[in-house]
C-alpha cells in the first residue's frame, strides 16, 4: 500500500494506492498528518478499502505530486552512516549514530524546486532512506520490536548547505533548516511491501550526470539499530520521520565544482519507493 498526496500546495487530496489502484482517501482522514497515523494509519485505511468505503480516482489529471506526510511531527536525521561518505567527508568513523534535526517546515513535494539560499555557494544533495514511525516508541527492547514500530519508508533528499553547516560554528542544522530543505516521497510505501530495508539500491544524478549510487545494505547502522537508539534517549510519534544517511558522491566530496547551482535538476531513486525531480532555483531576501 502507498499513501501520496496529489494537488497544489496546500490543497492536496490524501491518495492511497493498493495492487495498481488509486483510492481518494478523504473520507477516512483529512490528511496524511498526524492524527491519521495514532489512529492506526495503514490499518485503518485497509479496513475502509476491505468495506468498500473508498472511491477510486483517475490520477493522471493530477499535474503535482505533494510530499505524502501533510506535516511530519519532527524529523531525525542520522550523519555519516555510510562508510565510504564518512571517508569522503574526511571524518572520523562513528562508534554511535551521529544524530541532528531538520524543521518540519523544510518538507516539499519529490519535484518541487529546491530553494538556493540567497548566499549560498555551497549547497549540496544527499539520497536517503527515510523511515516514518506508525507507533509511539519509548524505550525500545530491541531491534526486533524497532521494526514493528515503522509505519513504512519513502525517499528523501536532505539538502545541507555546507558553509552554514561546517564553517560557520555551533550545531548542522544551521546547514539543513532552510525552506525546501527536504523533498520527501512520492509516496510512504507500507512496511510490509519492503522485504528487508537493507536491501535497497539508491541513487541520485545531477543534470544527468549519477553522483550517488549504493545500497543500504552499505549502512553503518541499520534501519532496526537506528529506530532502537533513538528511542533510548528521546520518545518517536507516529508520523515523525527518520533520515538514515547518505552514501558517498556528494558535492562534499567531490568538490567547489558539484555544488548546486540555479537551473540544475537533481533526480533520486530508491528501489521500490519511487523517483524524485527537483529544478534547483537562486532564492531571493
Amino acid at each position: 500500500m502507498r499513501l501520496m498526496r496529489l494537488g497544489e500546495p496546500g490543497s492536496e487530496t490524501p491518495v492511497v494506492e493498493s495492487k495498481g489502484v488509486y483510492y481518494d482517501a478523504s473520507p477516512v482522514t483529512p490528511d496524511f498528518e498526524p492524527l491519521f497515523w495514532k489512529s492506526g494509519g495503514f490499518a485503518t485505511l485497509n479496513e475502509a478499502l476491505l468495506r468498500g468505503d473508498l472511491s477510486g480516482i483517475d490520477v493522471a489529471g493530477h499535474v503535482r505530486r505533494g510530499a505524502p506526510i501533510q506535516r511530519p511531527g519532527k524529523i531525525v536525521c542520522v550523519g555519516l552512516n555510510y562508510a565510504e561518505h564518512v571517508v569522503e567527508s574526511s571524518a572520523e568513523m562513528p562508534n554511535e549514530p551521529v544524530l541532528f534535526m531538520k524543521p518540519a517546515n523544510t518538507v516539499s513535494g519529490p519535484d518541487d524546486d529546491v530553494l538556493i539560499p540567497p548566499d549560498s555557494t555551497k549547497t549540496d544533495y544527499e539520497v536517503e532512506l527515510a523511515v516514518v514511525i506508525g507507533a509511539e516508541s519509548r524505550y525500545l527492547p530491541d531491534e526486533a520490536a524497532a521494526l514493528e514500530a515503522v509505519a513504512g519508508y519513502a525517499v528523501s533528499n536532505d539538502i545541507s548547505e555546507r558553509h552554514y553547516q561546517l564553517e560557520r560554528g555551533g550545531q548542522w542544522i544551521k546547514g539543513k533548516a532552510a525552506e525546501t530543505f527536504n523533498p520527501l516521497g512520492p509516496a510512504v510505501v507500507s512496511a510490509d511491501e519492503i522485504v528487508d530495508p537493507q536491501a535497497l539500491s539508491l541513487s541520485l544524478s545531477v543534470n544527468g550526470e549519477v553522483r550517488q549510487s549504493s545500497n543500504t545494505s552499505d549502512m553503518i547502522f541499520s534501519v532496526a539499530h537506528i529506530v532502537w537508539y533513538l528511542s533510548q534517549f528521546m520518545i518517536l510519534e507516529p508520523g515523525d520521520v527518520i533520515n538514515t544517511g547518505t552514501p558517498q558522491g556528494v558535492a562534499l566530496g567531490i568538490g567547489p565544482e558539484a555544488y548546486l547551482k540555479d537551473g540544475d535538476l537533481v533526480e533520486l531513486s530508491i528501489d521500490g519507493l519511487g523517483t524524485q525531480r527537483q529544478r534547483c532555483r537562486q532564492a531571493t531576501r
